[in-house]
């Protein structure tokens, strides 16, 4: 398999550089510690030169936390096109994510685990990677209460978006679930197939996302900033925000409160 392109020795490359080291130093700068558990969302290409590819980043996020700690990355698998019409096949080993390299490599790691959620997956690493995605194919919506994202509020740990902004920010849709916003759900039940590891077929009876209405995750960014929610950093290329997950679910609440349409694009 190959993790990355080998680019021309020019100063530029050079300079650019990332290692395994660098990436360590700079989490923990942030304040990712070992113990924590974090839910990772990436873009590869915005590190610039990654010496060893995607492998590097899996690991130095391991390195990090430690064994006592978790990571966790969403392996999303849902589109527009499903419907109760056209419900959701869902094989945990087979069913590749779309939500990039990083996590796609992660979740084929023998030590990860991946939740059996028809649309909504986690694939996590860790201490609590067990407790994280259980049970998550019983779950009334993808990511409200009882899924990986919730428990990753309830047990303070943090989002981590590396390279990416909030548009990319999955807990944005626990906060829309606990609201019961309208303009979230379809409005019907869908009988979705899921294939364990074992490859046995089971059927469960979720809720799913209704498409079509746009967000504007990004003025949510400077809410977190003024609570010191969330921290601003740079690795490589590439900006790193670290959000405590918990404090990002209240204050999107608090405006939700005041405007049930506060997260939608106007």
């Amino acid at each position: 398999m190959i993790l990355y392109t080998k680019l021309p020795e020019t100063m530029e490359n050079i300079n650019s550089t990332v290692t395994k080291e660098m990436i360590v130093e700079g989490l923990k700068n942030l304040g990712l510690k070992t113990g924590d558990i974090v839910m990772v969302h990436s873009s590869l290409k915005s590190f610039g030169y990654v010496v060893g590819g995607v492998d590097t980043i899996i690991d130095a996020l391991l390195e990090t936390v430690g064994e006592q700690g978790t990571v966790v990355v969403p392996t999303l698998t849902g589109s527009d096109k499903l419907s109760p019409e056209n419900p959701p096949v869902f094989d945990v080993k087979n069913t590749p994510c779309w939500t990039g390299k990083i996590p796609e490599v992660f979740r084929k790691r023998k030590e990860a685990i991946r939740s059996l959620h028809p649309t909504h997956s986690v694939a996590a690493i860790g201490a609590l990677a067990k407790f994280l995605t259980e049970n998550h194919e019983r779950c009334i919506t993808p990511c409200g209460k009882g899924s990986p994202y919730y428990k990753l509020a309830q047990m303070k740990g943090y989002v981590l978006l590396l390279g990416v902004d909030l548009r990319c920010c999955t807990l944005l849709h626990t906060v829309e679930e606990l609201a019961d916003l309208p303009y979230h759900m379809q409005k019907d039940w869908v009988f979705a197939k899921v294939i364990d590891e074992r490859g046995k077929e089971q059927e469960v009876k979720v809720k799913i996302h209704l498409y079509g209405y746009e967000r504007d995750f990004l003025k949510m960014e400077p809410l977190l900033l003024k609570e010191e929610a969330m921290k601003l950093g740079t690795i490589g290329k590439s900006s790193i925000r670290l959000i405590k997950a918990d404090k990002l679910i209240k204050i999107a609440l608090k405006q939700i409160k005041k405007d049930p349409n506060f997260l939608l694009k106007t």
